[in-house]
């Protein structure tokens, strides 16, 4: 089977990916490594995020990560990362979230979002 998923997990893993976009009013996927992630992270943490409020989740070691960025090339279009996603709307990546703050667009998506 190589590299591809059965059906069944991929189904799983989308399952998941939704029930997290879903469930959290701050989602992010990420790679620790990654510094378009460090810009995501530090401009969202430049806001008084409410405790609970984000899920942030670093894929590079998870056993799912390639099926992971599989679907949000489905669901957004590109499989790199980060994928934002505030109050169950995809904002975008590390340049999207930070141009989202200096706009002020992300203060009131994350107000909007009962995240601050």
């Amino acid at each position: 089977m190589g590299n591809k998923l059965s059906p069944e997990k991929m189904v799983e893993v989308k399952k998941w990916i939704d029930e997290s976009i879903e469930g959290n009013k701050i989602f992010v996927i990420s790679k620790s490594y990654c510094p378009y992630c460090v810009k995501a992270k530090k401009a969202l943490e430049s806001f008084n995020i409410k405790d609970g409020s984000m899920k942030w989740m670093d894929i590079e070691n998870h056993p799912e990560m390639n099926a992971i960025q599989d679907y949000m090339g489905v669901l957004t279009g590109s499989r790199s990362v980060p994928k934002v996603f505030i109050g169950g709307k995809y904002l975008g990546g590390g340049d999207d979230t930070v141009a989202a703050k200096n706009s002020g667009t992300l203060e009131k998506m994350l107000r909007d979002a009962g995240a601050i």
